[in-house]
């Protein structure tokens, strides 16, 4: 039953029957079409309010629950539900690992549409939360204030924030106090950083005038219990930055690597920006079955340390390696996989398009004393060619971590082209490996699949397949 409100609709108990993309629930509307909910848990029967409208499908909130699932749990974040960052915290984890396996399973079923085995079961993470290893947070001098408080007369006071973006809202930062993704100093630094810069009357970003001292806060950690942090400033104030750049060294001398960056570009990306070291080294030290990668503030690593050594070793699993093999490791990034492997290797050769993770990548290797590992920077789909391949030679197994958009159609046609024995191919994106896996189908075999849970209170899952020639 259905009662119109002006142009919305509100549908009564509606059971919530799945989980769907990008964290949020699935229901069934009484003519039929898909309703997405976001912060319910399958099993809820709950009243929903919608809010969208379109030709397959409603968006809508529930606004009464008439029955709880079994499987939900009360979030332990009091930011849940506005944050936005994890949206199953309401959701016991072992349903949670049910739900992503199942997500991998319908993807490389119904997108591949290729012969499988049976999956191996997901593994799930040791930690479920602080178990990040890079946040960012924004400032804002105009913070996300609740419906209570808007409708409230009461002078609301310093509206100065420093954390989140609210989802799909570029201008609006919900204000952290604690956030349960990294381990301390986490919290504690960005609480100082704040207060510090408010006690001071430092200006913090308004980002609808490009207006404003602090801009952005980044902190990474390592398992090896070094820190690094860094400020971004949108305004060049010498004397002011300094000030709070000392303050924070001062109140946290177990910071490794202290850095700033001036940006009054328009987007506050790293990439294109000089950033200045302020104390200490530019770098951190992350440590992997006594291999050392130093991570910069511009570097890729997983963002999970401890789950990342699973997800390696599960990928070297896959591998087979005997010693005698002839490796490459597509999309390489800082080279992690391929100094991962290297010890059961013959060669391994990477490739990446970005110069400056080609460079941490030949560093780490000299500093782990890796004699057996190259590292090339290109364009994948140009630089992956016959010339390349006669000149380091035929690979007897290729790794493969693409970004989320999957490999390029030129690069799975080189790999069809010389196919190797074997194909290990590592993916933060089932749906788009699942299009490249049928593309391959011809040639390859899937043999083992596992997922791995990297994020645990979110949606997202890493997946591992193993390609044998036919």
């Amino acid at each position: 039953m259905a009662k119109k409100n002006t142009d919305k609709v509100v549908f009564h108990q509606i059971k919530v029957l799945d989980a769907g993309a990008k964290g949020v629930s699935v229901a069934k509307a009484p003519d039929g079409k898909v309703v997405f909910i976001p912060n319910v848990v399958p099993g809820d029967v709950v009243d929903v309010q919608t809010f969208k409208k379109r030709k397959a499908y409603y968006e809508g909130k529930a606004v009464h629950f008439h029955e709880f699932s079994e499987h939900r749990v009360d979030p332990i974040c009091e930011h849940f539900g506005v944050c936005g960052g994890c949206k199953w915290q309401n959701m016991n984890y072992n349903q949670q690992l049910f739900f992503k396996q199942n997500e991998v399973k319908n993807h490389l079923q119904r997108i591949g549409k290729i012969e499988l085995p049976e999956f191996e079961p997901i593994l799930g993470s040791e930690k479920q939360f602080f178990y990040r290893n890079k946040m960012e947070f924004s400032f804002s001098n105009s913070r996300w204030l609740t419906e209570d408080e808007i409708g409230s007369e009461e002078d609301l006071g310093n509206r100065n924030a420093l954390g989140f973006h609210i989802p799909k809202m570029w201008d609006k930062i919900l204000d952290i106090n604690k956030c349960h993704l990294q381990e301390d100093p986490s919290n504690a630094i960005r609480n100082e950083v704040r207060a510090f810069a408010n006690e001071h009357g430092l200006t913090f970003f308004n980002p609808r005038a490009h207006e404003g001292l602090l801009r952005t806060l980044m902190l990474r950690t390592a398992s090896t219990g070094e820190i690094m942090v860094l400020i971004q400033f949108f305004e060049n104030d010498k004397a002011n930055r300094e000030l709070i750049l000392d303050h924070l060294y001062e109140k946290f001398p177990q910071i490794t690597s202290l850095q700033y960056v001036v940006n009054n570009k328009a987007n506050d990306t790293l990439y294109d920006t000089d950033i200045k070291l302020y104390k200490g080294r530019d770098y951190i030290l992350e440590e992997m079955e006594g291999l050392k990668f130093s991570i910069n503030a511009k570097s890729f690593y997983q963002t999970n340390s401890d789950q990342a050594y699973e997800l390696y070793k599960i990928t070297r699993d896959f591998a087979g390696l005997t010693g005698n093999e002839i490796v490459y490791d597509l999309y390489t990034g800082t080279g992690t996989i391929a100094q991962f492997v290297s010890k059961k290797a013959k060669k391994v050769i990477g490739v990446e398009s970005v110069p400056e993770a080609i460079k941490d990548a030949k560093l780490n290797a000299e500093r782990n004393e890796i004699t057996n590992c190259e590292f090339f920077v290109g364009d994948m789909k140009v630089v992956f060619n016959d010339a390349f391949i006669a000149q380091h030679g035929h690979p007897d197994v290729i790794i493969t971590d693409p970004p989320r958009d999957g490999m390029h159609k030129d690069v799975i046609e080189q790999i069809m082209k010389i196919a190797p024995e074997k194909v290990v191919y590592v993916s933060c994106n089932s749906a788009t490996q699942a299009r490249d896996l049928a593309l391959m189908d011809e040639k390859y075999k899937v043999t083992r699949v596992r997922p791995v849970d990297m994020f645990p209170q979110t949606h997202h899952v890493e997946n591992v397949v193993l390609l044998e020639r036919r």
